[in-house]
Order: C-alpha cells, then structure tokens, then sequence
C-alpha cells in the first residue's frame, strides 16, 4: 500500500540522575564525593533512504520512542548513554512539528537526516558540585527530560516529469511505453491508485517521470483521488500535460486542458508558473485530427507547443522525449522547502538563561515563568534538602529573589515554577508549603 502521510509521536530517551556517592575505601576514613553523571538520552533521529519509497511503517508505528541515559555510579563513574533511535523515511519527506506549521525538515537528498527529538543531557553527580567550601555535597542533579513533540510526515515524490491530465487520457500507457515501469492499465477511471515512477533513458540522458493519478474537475476541492497526490506534482521540474484528443473522449480537448490547470491553480499558485508540455495523445483514432489540431490552435498564442502522439502506437513519441530531454536542460533542481534544524546530531549542554524570567501574578500565587529556570527545577531533586538550598541558591544569585521581592513578595507567600509551588521562607528561601 502507497502511504505518504502520517502522524506520529516521538519521544527522545531522558538523561540519567547524576549519583549522590562517596568513596568508602579502607584506610581512607574522609573520602570525596564520589557520584558520576548519568547519560544523555538517545535522539530520534530521520535520515532520508533510497531503499525506502513509502511511509507505509509509520502508519501502524505511532509512537516513537529513544532509550533513556543510565544513571551515574559510585567511584565516579558516569552512566552509558542511551542510543540514538535512526528512522527511515524516503527520499522527499517533509516534516512538520504538528505544534507548529513550520517545516522542521525538507529531506530530499539520500542520507540526508535530522534531529526530529534531542535526548536529555546527563544529570551531574555530586563529584561535580564539591568546592573548598563544599567539600561533601549530598546532591546531584536530574536527567534532563528527552524532547517530544507529534510531528507530520509527508511525502512528496522526487521526480523531474509530472504526468497530468483526465484519468484515462493515456498517462500510464505513455510511461509504460517510454521507460520500464508497469502501471496497471484498464479503461475505466483511476485505474491508478498511487502515483508510478519510471526512468527515463533519452540518449545520453535520462529523468524521471512519475504518473500522477485522480485530476477531475474539483481535484483541488478533494474530488476524485485529486487531493490525495497533487502533493506530489509540487516537486516535478516540468509538467506534462496529457490530453485525450479521440472523439471516445466525449469531451472537449480545450476545456479538459483549462480544467486540469484550473485545479493546478486553485491547489497552489504556483503550479501555474511551472513549465508545461502539452501532449495531444489517441491521435492513431479516427477524428482524432481534428480535435488535436483545436487543441493546438488553442494554446499557440500562449506560447505552448503541443505534440501529437500515440501512446499505443509510438507515433510522435521519440520528438516528445527530445523535447522534454531539452527543456529540462535549461530548468534548475528544485530546491528544498526548508533546511533541517540540523544535519548532524549535536549536543549543547549551555541552556537558556537563568536570569531570563517572567513574573506573575495569579490571585495570591507569584508565578515564575521562563525557560531556563524550568529547566533548573526539572533537574532539581526537590525532595533531597540540600538540592533545595542550591536551586535556592541559584534563584537568589541569578537576581530572581530580587525580582519577587521588588513585586511585592513576602515571606509565607506562594511561589509557583512550572507545575510546582513552593512556600517564600524567612531566609528567602523556598521550600515545600
């Protein structure tokens, strides 16, 4: 089954807790801490597959998850991280964070990738936080949690030929004839069910041609197959616009071309500016002559050659992949939608400020808003006392005490970070209410 759009959740691994521990050794009465940082967690990485040609997996793979980071050890010894998670789409997806209409990525290069969700950094061990002053810290830090989000995957075929037109208007009998795919062929509408790609070889040259199957009238609107692969038609350097000339046809050659192009435009805008073939085909059947030679008197003062061809036969066919070999000569590559957020996977450690905050008021609770702090209380075990008096500590350095009391706030009021409240102490302190 051809499947070229999905949702799905991903979650990369969480890092592990840095460890509380202390040297225990004989003839060592007074050992140092001893606690190492836990891993980091494994990303969920996308990487762009030539071996893959559809997002079929992820349609009963919804939830997507990395492995977390291992805790720290005693004797300094620091937790295995957790592996990345390595997903395969084809070549051509788009990715979408489905919080946020921006593209993350345009993967439209083989062995291309992108970090879709980071793994959480390790939590430091209390190795790490002993000083002159401090020489027996009972506290680390917590793994950071792993990133997640629900992102979209969309497909959209890489090919420099898009075959348009009527169902029935010969498209797949003309890429059967002109390169080695075989679409299922019938006479009835949307014989094809997904879109069909065929190489090309035209002497020297080759490109390939993709069969785009279900344009009606109100295409655009979802009529038909339409709306499911004029997607993939926004990719294509050149379009081919394939019209059934035979009187079989019952309708006009002139108005079945304006139609397709109507629904081009109303899909997106830009699919009107792109360069287009137009290709007379049937004309092996009797009053075929006629209705192609309208065609074509229609579209001359636009400046749009039409060929005439038979699919079946072969006539006219050698002119027309000359024509499109030439005319993709003068066109550039397409370029991607968006670069990814990164191409190789990295691991910054420095955050966002801790100074950088937002306070509120919400009825009597004060409510301290920003990225950096938050990120200091997820790592904070708020259970462990001495962990309390360093966030204290941070808080009242970082200016943020300053702030709450410039506000107005006092001690025995209620103070809010994230999901979590906290009760303002006479030291300035904050602790649990």
């Amino acid at each position: 089954m051809f499947v070229d759009q999905v949702e799905v959740y991903v979650k990369a691994g969480d890092g592990g807790d840095g460890a509380v521990a202390f040297r225990r050794e004989k003839y060592v009465p007074r050992g140092g801490p001893s606690g190492g940082d836990g891993g980091r967690g494994g990303s969920v990485i996308a990487v762009a597959d030539e071996s893959v040609r559809t997002l079929m997996d992820f349609r009963y793979q919804k939830h997507i998850r990395a492995k977390n980071g291992m805790p720290g050890q005693t004797s300094n010894k620091s937790g295995a991280d957790g592996d990345d998670l390595t997903i395969k789409v084809p070549v051509g997806t788009i990715i979408r964070d489905l919080t946020n209409p921006e593209i993350v990525a345009d993967l439209s290069t083989a062995g291309q990738k992108v970090v879709v969700a980071r793994g959480g950094s390790g939590g430091r061990g209390n190795a790490r936080f002993a000083t002159p002053v401090r020489r027996t810290p009972r506290f680390a830090e917590k793994g950071e949690p792993g990133q997640e989000r629900r992102i979209g995957m969309e497909l959209r075929l890489l090919a420099d030929v898009g075959l348009i037109g009527y169902p029935n208007a010969g498209k797949s009998t003309l890429l059967s004839r002109i390169s080695a795919a075989r679409p299922k062929i019938a006479d009835y509408p949307f014989t094809t069910l997904s879109p069909v790609l065929g190489v090309v070889q035209v002497g020297d040259d080759s490109f390939v041609a993709a069969d785009i199957p279900g344009l009606i009238e109100g295409a655009s609107q979802g009529v038909g197959l339409g709306h499911e692969f004029l997607r993939h038609i926004m990719r294509t350097r050149l379009l081919v616009h394939v019209v059934d000339v035979s009187e079989h046809s019952g309708r006009s050659p002139v108005d079945d071309w304006e139609s397709i192009r109507n629904e081009l435009r109303l899909y997106d805008p830009g699919l009107d500016s792109k360069p287009e073939i137009v290709v007379a085909n049937k004309c092996d059947l009797p009053g075929s002559s006629s209705r192609a030679a309208a065609l074509r008197d229609a579209l001359q003062p636009k400046g749009t050659k039409v060929y005439m061809i038979s699919a079946v036969t072969g006539d006219g066919i050698g002119e027309l992949l000359y024509a499109i070999s030439e005319t993709l000569a003068t066109l550039p590559p397409p370029a991607p939608l968006a670069e990814p957020e990164a191409d190789v996977v990295e691991y910054v450690s420095r955050g966002p400020r801790l100074r950088e905050v937002t306070i509120s008021r919400d009825g009597q609770v004060y409510v301290v808003s920003g990225e950096g702090v938050e990120n200091l209380l997820r790592r904070t075990d708020t259970n462990n006392e001495a962990a309390m008096a360093r966030l204290s500590g941070m808080l009242e350095k970082a200016g943020i005490y300053q702030l709450l009391r410039d506000q107005g706030m006092e001690p025995g009021d209620t103070l809010r970070i994230a999901d979590q409240e906290f009760v303002f102490g006479d030291e300035y302190t904050i602790g649990r209410g």
